[in-house]
């Protein structure tokens, strides 16, 4: 059972920006996608970006694209995302997720394995 834990989250007024970590414990898989959900208050939880730990290939959400950047330091098993120019609707629990199994068919029907707590970002306009 691998277990996510992420942090970073907090609060923030709209134009700056957050990063997020997201530490996966230990496990043998190589070859995985994992990424970042998010879910505000009313609303589906959303995937907003994902990367392939094999390749560092990245998947954005048109909402994020070009303000968030995902990363991954695979020797830490750690993820990241760098979030800038953060408007208020980014507000919201973030969730960090892994698939470690299966087709990865993009971020609009994904269904990752394991989730972490998440961690809410508040953003004040």
């Amino acid at each position: 059972q691998v277990q996510l834990a992420e942090s970073g989250g907090g609060s923030v007024q709209a134009g700056g920006s957050l990063r997020l970590s997201c530490t996966a414990s230990e496990h043998t898989y190589r070859y995985y996608y994992w990424g970042w959900f998010r879910q505000a208050p009313g609303k589906e939880r959303e995937g907003i970006a994902a990367i392939y730990s094999r390749d560092g290939r990245t998947y954005y959400a048109d909402s994020v694209k070009g303000r968030f950047t995902i990363s991954q330091d695979s020797a830490k098993k750690a993820l990241y995302l760098q979030m800038n120019n953060l408007e208020f609707d980014d507000t919201a629990m973030y969730y960090c997720a892994a698939q470690f199994s299966g087709f990865f068919s993009g971020l609009g029907n994904w269904l990752p394995n394991y989730w972490g707590q998440g961690t809410q970002v508040t953003v004040s306009s």
